[in-house]
C-alpha cells in the first residue's frame, strides 16, 4: 500500500487470524472485536433518510435494520471455514 499509516487515520489494522479463528469457535470477545471492526461499515448502510418539520431531510440510523445486519455478520462468521 504504501504511504505513512500513521498519518492515514482511516487506516484500520487488519484482524488477525488468531482472532478470526477464535470468533469462528464462537468466543464472544474475538466476535466483538470483529464486530467493532465493521461497526460504521454496518451503521453507514442502515442509515434511513427521514424528514423532521425544523429540520428538513435528516439521516438517521435504523437501528433495527443495524441489528439485522450485525445478526446476519455474526450467523456469517460462525459458518465461514477457516480451512481453506
Amino acid at each position: 500500500m504504501g504511504g505513512n499509516y500513521e498519518a492515514n487515520k482511516r487506516y484500520i489494522p487488519f484482524i488477525p487470524v488468531a482472532t478470526i479463528e477464535a470468533a469462528v469457535s464462537g468466543d464472544s470477545i474475538a466476535m466483538s472485536i470483529v464486530l467493532s471492526k465493521y461497526q460504521n461499515y454496518i451503521s453507514r448502510l442502515a442509515m434511513k433518510p427521514v424528514y423532521e418539520e425544523e429540520k428538513g431531510m435528516v439521516m438517521y440510523v435504523d437501528e433495527y435494520m443495524r441489528r439485522q445486519l450485525e445478526t446476519k455478520l455474526i450467523e456469517k462468521i460462525l459458518e465461514f471455514d477457516t480451512t481453506r
